[in-house]
């Protein structure tokens, strides 16, 4: 093998976010840009700062190019006092990283988490510990499909 061929495309990488008040869920997407993964449930502390830091780390880490935050609205689409936080430490996440930030609609996001969760047999008492994650694949994954469908337009 001359090697020609050989290395897989890189695509740009995005974080997958789901804010709550106590834990955001954090995914990644993976090399090929193609599937969200999760990646870990961070426990929020009551320094908002240290919780931006972390999540700076780990853009550094996964090298993203972007930030994919779920946007968590009133199912009329009305903004929810819920939307209004994220948004705010979105946006001190995006200065904080110099990285552009995509809120994106994350309307029923976590009931969907939980039915993936029972569906997949675990325990309803031990959903806490990954569905923040699994929230945040859903988000992310979400927004790779939309990114995709419309370069192939």
């Amino acid at each position: 093998m001359n090697g020609e061929g050989s290395q897989l495309e890189h695509y740009p990488r995005y974080l997958g976010l789901d804010v709550g008040n106590r834990r955001v869920g954090v995914a990644v997407s993976d090399e090929l840009g193609m599937t969200a993964q999760p990646v870990l449930t961070l426990t929020r502390r009551h320094n908002s700062r240290e919780d931006l830091r972390s999540l700076a780390r780990l853009c550094r880490r996964f090298a993203v190019v972007g930030i994919v935050v779920g946007n968590p609205v009133h199912i009329s689409g009305e903004m929810s006092p819920q939307a209004v936080k994220t948004q705010a430490f979105a946006e001190e996440l995006g200065k904080l990283t110099a990285l552009p930030i995509h809120l994106w609609d994350e309307r029923l996001t976590t009931r969907e988490a939980h039915q993936i969760l029972y569906e997949a047999g675990r325990a309803r008492q031990k959903h806490r510990e990954v569905v923040d994650q699994v929230a945040a694949t859903l988000i992310l994954q979400a927004f790779l499909d939309a990114t995709v469908a419309r370069t192939r337009r």
